[in-house]
């Protein structure tokens, strides 16, 4: 039966929502234990916020005659968009050049090289709060920037950088997890 109270909308953690991680770091397994400290967190999103892609594409087989007899699924690719804006973060630079394409602080210099050099697989982390502050959690655990969108620098705008990243999928053929959880200090709150 239909159930009002189980729709939700989705707003950022707070003290951050996005992060970013080397291969090989410790993955979280639930929605609120704390992640290791490899992660960075890439700050604001913008307010379009988090777009997950998550759909197979398949070919139907046709029988002679025309008859649909059987659909068989091709690929399924498994993207996450979202635009990154805080241009000074970074981790948020290292995200969109590479981490060996940027160098230095704000306090000296940050020097960015620009090439094809390709961006290398990484951990991502997305945490959310639901409806009735019941945490999610989005576990990459092999995700590449395949794409980054113009970047446009104008007074009225936030200059950021569009992602989209391709979630490759782990040892178990996994491409993501996610974990739906209520914290535990109102676990006693149940209604």
């Amino acid at each position: 039966m239909a159930d009002a109270k189980n729709v939700s909308t989705a707003k950022p953690r707070v003290g951050g929502a996005a992060f970013t991680a080397p291969l090989g770091t410790k993955l979280p397994i639930d929605a609120v234990d704390t992640l290791d400290p490899a992660f960075k967190e890439l700050g604001y999103i913008s307010e379009d916020g988090l777009v997950n892609t998550n759909t197979p594409s398949s070919e139907t087989i046709k029988a002679w005659g025309g008859d649909v007899v059987d659909s068989v699924e091709t690929e399924k690719e498994d993207t996450f968009k979202y635009t990154l804006i805080e241009a000074l973060n970074i981790a948020v630079l290292k995200e969109i050049y590479g981490e060996d394409n940027v160098t230095g602080d704000l306090k000296t210099v940050v020097k960015i090289k620009a090439n094809a050099i390709p961006l290398q697989a990484h951990v991502l982390v997305f945490d959310m709060i639901l409806k009735d502050g019941i945490v999610k959690r989005i576990v990459v655990p092999m995700g590449k920037v395949s794409e980054v969108g113009d970047i446009t620098y104008a007074d009225g705008d936030a200059l950021g950088y569009e992602t989209t990243l391709t979630a490759i999928p782990d040892d178990t053929k996994n491409t993501h997890y996610e974990y739906i959880q209520k914290p535990q200090a109102d676990a006693g709150t149940e209604e």
